[in-house]
């Protein structure tokens, strides 16, 4: 058996104990552990809405109700995979620069003894950090990102290059990311002008709005990122806006008119056959939120991409 695994739920009740990811034990070590959840708590990088540094906090309490075995995936995760969480980087609120470098310095030492980790957000400027934490051990890295927002803009007011908006164009400068073996999907919602889906595409990534993800099923889905990522290592960043906000309202750039709990979630399932070596899920606003839904569906994005881990260190 893996040597970290979660409480027994059957033994002792859910509400009991310091909250943590599937109720996984709380530790720093890379000895014997094949993934770390990582907490994030920064906003300082949001344009619009603030709080989703209360975001790890909301997704761990609502992680509580995760079970070992997944059943759409028929994978037992737990007994699979030695997992553990290892608490939140120290951020520092109001400064992005050096919140991101003690991000990236977290987060170096988990991909140095090859942990996959995943990070619970925090806005989205947090990517940049993690793919520079990843990259300088496994290389640039295949991004797949399901997102209503591309976060490719290049500044945000006057000039500024560090926002939530801006991760993945400063990660395609600094070579992190291999644009050509990238997917975006669920880009939707106003822009202010047709170049913005455009630059994604004349970077090289592959993009596929809303409009366009929802005319295919979870299996092309899963097809076209296996073609796409091609072999390369690879890092999934998940924004909680990809959801329509009927699903997950707790989210600072809320968009209308997208994918259901339900479709979502099918996608994710859908891209195994990858070598994930991180992941993310991001912008949840516990503030925001109602009875949970945003919290339980992050935590159920965390757990599908374990899930995934979990499938391809079995097979492997």
């Amino acid at each position: 058996m893996p040597r970290y695994q979660p409480a027994d739920s059957l033994a002792s009740p859910r509400f009991v104990g310091v909250r943590t990811f599937a109720r996984l034990p709380c530790i720093q070590t890379t000895e014997d552990v094949d993934v770390a959840v990582v907490g994030l708590p920064f906003d300082t990088g949001a344009t619009f809405k603030v709080g989703a540094r209360f975001g790890p906090e909301a997704i761990r309490s609502a992680s509580v109700l995760l079970r070992p075995y997944n059943p759409e995936l028929d994978v037992h995760v737990f007994t699979t995979l030695s997992c553990i969480d290892y608490g939140d980087a120290p951020v520092v609120p109001g400064f992005i620069q050096e919140s991101h470098a003690a991000i990236t310095t977290t987060l170096r030492p988990l991909a140095e003894a090859r942990v996959v980790p995943l990070c619970l957000g925090g806005d989205h400027s947090v990517a940049l950090p993690e793919l520079r934490a990843l990259a300088a051990v496994h290389g640039p890295l295949a991004l797949v990102q399901f997102d209503s927002h591309g976060d490719l803009w290049d500044s945000y007011y006057g000039g500024q290059k560090y926002t939530h908006g801006t991760p993945f164009r400063r990660a395609v400068e600094e070579g992190l990311i291999l644009p050509e073996r990238s997917v975006q999907l669920g880009m939707r919602g106003p822009l202010y002008g047709r170049e913005d889906l455009q630059m994604a595409r004349d970077m090289g990534f592959t993009v596929l709005t809303t409009t366009e993800l929802l005319r295919r099923s979870p299996q092309e889905i899963g097809d076209l990122v296996r073609a796409r990522v091609s072999g390369s290592p690879a890092f999934l960043s998940f924004d909680i806006d990809f959801f329509d906000p009927a699903y997950a309202p707790g989210t600072g750039t809320p968009e209308v008119g997208g994918p259901t709990s339900f479709q979502g979630l099918a996608y994710l399932r859908a891209c195994t056959g990858v070598d994930w070596v991180g992941g993310d899920v991001v912008e949840v606003l516990p503030a925001l939120d109602h009875g949970q839904i945003t919290a339980q569906l992050a935590a159920q994005v965390g757990y599908e991409f374990l899930s995934l881990v979990a499938l391809e260190r079995r097979g492997s």
